[in-house]
């Protein structure tokens, strides 16, 4: 069995959202002969690295994030690959690589990982994402989570549709994975949300499994 963290390491080096105050790390106390403790307090915007939306992001009196259903964030999952020279991902891009496929949680490998762009500390505007009409199409497909390898799932100065077709439908969108050490296929995903009431967004940790089946007996 292999564990793959899927997810974003936070400090002030990730990119964030234009606007977004990120990550502020505050350290309370350090073990000196003043102290016994370490103890630090963290401030974060809620849509930064790894995170979820939850339909009140953009459904108004929407579900929040402590209301999702967790099954649909723990199970089986599909990773898919697309081309390095692709800027955004259409309906009909999706139709071609799941060939007829039914799946329940969906992850998208895209450019951004190509491009390693969770190293580029300064935001990067022409990001790959989903269009509205990829949207609808899962939204069609009645999947159950969508996540992708940078900050947002619709395209950066896009209208809103393609989250609000997501959310509408109750699709969890899990945002900010780095893909960089998964390869297509099929793998089980546990993310777990934090358990914060009253949010639109949350961070999360995201891990998949892989089971090789050498180690079925170990």
């Amino acid at each position: 069995m292999e564990i793959i963290d899927i997810s974003v390491e936070l400090s002030n080096d990730t990119p964030v959202w234009p606007g977004s105050k990120g990550i502020r790390i505050n350290r309370l106390s350090v073990i000196d002969e003043n102290s016994e403790v370490t103890s630090s307090e963290v401030a974060l915007d809620v849509h930064m690295g790894t995170h979820v939306d939850a339909p009140l992001h953009f459904v108004a009196n929407g579900k929040t994030t402590e209301q999702l259903d967790l099954k649909k964030m723990i199970g089986e999952c599909l990773v898919l690959s697309f081309p390095e020279n692709l800027s955004c991902i259409t309906a009909s891009d999706l139709q071609a690589k799941l060939e007829g496929q039914s799946v329940k949680r969906l992850l998208l490998k895209t450019s951004n990982t190509a491009r390693a762009l969770w190293n580029k500390r300064e935001f990067c505007q022409d990001f790959c994402a989903l269009t509205p009409d990829a949207a609808q199409l899962l939204a069609d497909m009645q999947v159950d989570l969508i996540g992708i390898d940078y900050c947002s799932i619709q395209i950066f100065n896009d209208s809103n549709l393609t989250h609000q077709i997501l959310l509408s439908n109750e699709i969890v969108i899990l945002e900010g994975l780095d893909l960089s050490k998964v390869a297509e296929g099929n793998y089980q995903l546990f993310c777990l949300p934090l358990k914060v009431s009253g949010l639109e967004g949350i961070s999360a940790r995201a891990v998949l499994i892989k089971d090789h089946p050498d180690n079925n007996n170990k």
